[in-house]
């Protein structure tokens, strides 16, 4: 049986001229999992996520959100602010602070996340990052993930970066822009990405965004996948279903 993996992923928004935009990043062919999909930041937990500084009771929100110990709470918290860092530049951090310059060594192992934001007196800024949704690989992959995604505005003066080596290419794009892509079969989008970027069309703002998410349902998802000529089908808890190319997963 392949075990379930704790992972986190971060939904970065930003206001601009044309609406809302999510960053979202394309990673390469030779990744095990999700190759050549458009993604947001994100990735599995490590054991060192849950010791990251954090300000006393910074976690308490999103494990009653999540229906968690605060422990994993952190780990999920910090997990998704490293991610963010290693494949974005962008550091959630109070106060808030520039390390991009430090960000490769970050990814390649060189320097501990947990030693980088010490050294310059940084705390996981817990309070940006609002749970969304929590969605679990179905049956049947390699590797499976009980994956809780967060939304976040990008802070002030930042700016994210197309950077990570397990990209191919990275852009913000408006939500209904991705799912049109991926419906002329130019971009290829896994089942929560494509229910969180309808979930988000309706949004005019990033606040907007973060105002509901407060009252969003929280129950973990598992799509039943099944193949129906040239088209896979995801189906979702309670029958609604996600109509996805073959070709989006060659």
């Amino acid at each position: 049986m392949t075990e379930i993996r704790d992972a986190a992923t971060v939904v970065l928004l930003r206001d601009s001229v044309d609406g809302l935009q999510a960053w979202l990043l394309t990673r390469v062919k030779q990744m095990v999992f999700a190759a050549g999909m458009s993604v947001f930041p994100g990735g599995r937990v490590d054991a060192a996520d849950a010791e990251l500084p954090f300000a006393s009771g910074a976690a308490a929100m999103v494990a009653a959100r999540f229906g968690c110990e605060e422990r994993q709470a952190r780990a999920l918290l910090g997990a998704a602010v490293r991610e963010t860092f290693e494949e974005t530049g962008v550091l959630l951090s109070v106060p808030a602070a520039d390390l991009s310059g430090a960000r490769t060594d970050v990814e390649a192992g060189r320097v501990a996340f947990g030693d980088l934001l010490r050294a310059n007196g940084l705390q996981v800024d817990a309070e940006s990052l609002r749970p969304w949704a929590r969605w679990i690989t179905p049956p049947g992959e390699t590797r499976r993930y009980d994956t809780h995604f967060f939304v976040a505005a990008l802070p002030e003066g930042a700016e994210a970066q197309d950077v990570t080596t397990e990209s191919s290419a990275a852009s913000w794009l408006a939500p209904a822009e991705a799912l049109e892509q991926a419906q002329r079969g130019v971009r290829g989008l896994l089942p929560p990405t494509i229910a969180t970027l309808a979930a988000l069309q309706p949004f005019g703002t990033v606040a907007q965004v973060l105002a509901a998410a407060d009252s969003r349902p929280l129950e973990a998802i598992s799509p039943d996948i099944r193949i129906e000529g040239d088209r896979i089908i995801a189906e979702l808890p309670g029958g609604e279903t996600i109509e996805l190319p073959r070709a989006l997963f060659s």
